[in-house]
């Protein structure tokens, strides 16, 4: 597959993620990534003597963030031989999302966002590998046209 349907792919599977996130994001027994995400930009944008202090502008720059290495990550998925794309979409995501609940702590920010409890855990998880998924289903479709 080519760089372009890589990404394309890789995409579809960063925006997948996203939405499901930002609709079940407001119960509270749901992951809040976001959470994650702006305590890690406001701790680099802190780091270089700077702040975000408009909450809307905090998201935003969050979620584009989000997006854009969500995208580049999911893109290797389709990267390998075809006969491995759902064994590396799996593997992938899990990946990512076994990192979002473990890498929290030693990289100084609060975990609890994303493991609160051992349910918030497997749901953080889920949610990576919903997003590697659909872009395996996504570089299969573009593939077969």
């Amino acid at each position: 597959m080519g760089r372009i349907t890589n990404l394309i792919a890789g995409l579809a599977g960063a925006v997948a993620l996203n939405v499901l996130h930002e609709s079940l994001k407001n119960k509270r027994t749901t992951p809040r990534i976001d959470y994650l995400g702006e305590q890690a930009l406001q701790k680099t944008v802190r780091y270089f003597g700077g702040n975000i202090t408009d909450t809307d502008d905090l998201f935003n720059v969050t979620l584009a963030g989000d997006i854009v290495s969500n995208t580049l990550y999911y893109s290797l998925i389709p990267g390998g031989k075809a006969q491995y794309l759902w064994t590396r979409a799996i593997a992938m995501g899990l990946v990512a999302g076994i990192g979002a609940i473990k890498l929290p702590e030693p990289l100084g920010l609060n975990p609890k966002p994303v493991a609160k409890t051992d349910a918030i855990k497997v749901m953080t998880v889920g949610y990576y590998v919903f997003g590697a998924l659909v872009t395996a289903l996504v570089a299969t479709a573009i593939t077969k046209k």
